[in-house]
């Protein structure tokens, strides 16, 4: 198991403005596990009695509406961490997390991270930082859901998806969703999604190998409107 004062996936969320000794505390008493793809690490409802670090792989964050559909809302990449909300706002956990491919993650239980929120202002700073950010990008996808197009919304989830998780040796974009899911973040129904995917590789933009998509044309998504 590696220490958390030497890992480097902590420069890349809140664990960053822990001091050394803070590090190495919470390094004796977190656990890691790995998440197979489809794995739920929590579900909606739950209660959350630590926080999450995201030490490879990729998980989406959904939440089921009234009439049964689930809704994606964000995916959490490598370097994120996992149920902090739920934690700093003392409520059951609001979205459910399911691993999209094979994930590490380190459990850090509750007492450990609200011990070092309490004593350390600056990681508390920064904690509260993210989530200020992670509600500007609600409010963007809320604009966006009510202005744009599902067509457009549809070819910005792709660019997204080239532009952070890049692309295979083949090309094809390196995480793999099925159409149910691009039409969950887009807020459609698949068969939806499926027409306008189909559309897009008709018009050659984007070719496809089973699930796979490879992003043809990135000017010609961008166009879309």
């Amino acid at each position: 198991m590696s220490k958390c004062e030497q890992c480097i996936i902590r420069q890349f969320n809140s664990l960053k403005a822990l001091t050394r000794e803070e590090l190495v505390r919470i390094s004796g008493c977190k656990t890691s596990r790995m998440v197979k793809k489809g794995e739920v690490i929590f579900e909606e409802g739950e209660t959350v009695n630590g926080v999450f670090c995201v030490k490879d792989g990729v998980c989406k964050l959904s939440k089921l509406s009234a009439n049964g559909k689930d809704q994606i809302v964000k995916l959490v990449v490598k370097g994120d961490l996992l149920g902090q909300r739920s934690l700093i706002g003392e409520e059951s956990a609001n979205l459910s997390a399911v691993a999209l491919n094979d994930m590490e993650v380190c459990f850090i239980p509750k007492s450990e991270i609200m011990n070092d929120l309490e004593n350390n202002p600056k990681f508390t700073l920064d904690m509260l930082q993210q989530m200020a950010h992670d509600l500007k990008e609600s409010d963007n996808i809320i604009v966006d859901m009510a202005q744009k197009s599902v067509k457009n919304r549809l070819a910005d989830v792709l660019l997204y998806m080239n532009e952070h998780f890049g692309v295979d040796e083949n090309g094809f974009l390196s995480i793999t969703l099925s159409r149910e899911d691009y039409a969950s973040i887009v807020g459609t129904a698949t068969e939806s999604a499926i027409r306008i995917l189909s559309q897009f590789k008709k018009e050659g933009m984007i070719s496809t190998k089973g699930k796979q998509i490879k992003i043809e044309d990135i000017e010609g998504l961008r166009r879309i409107e």
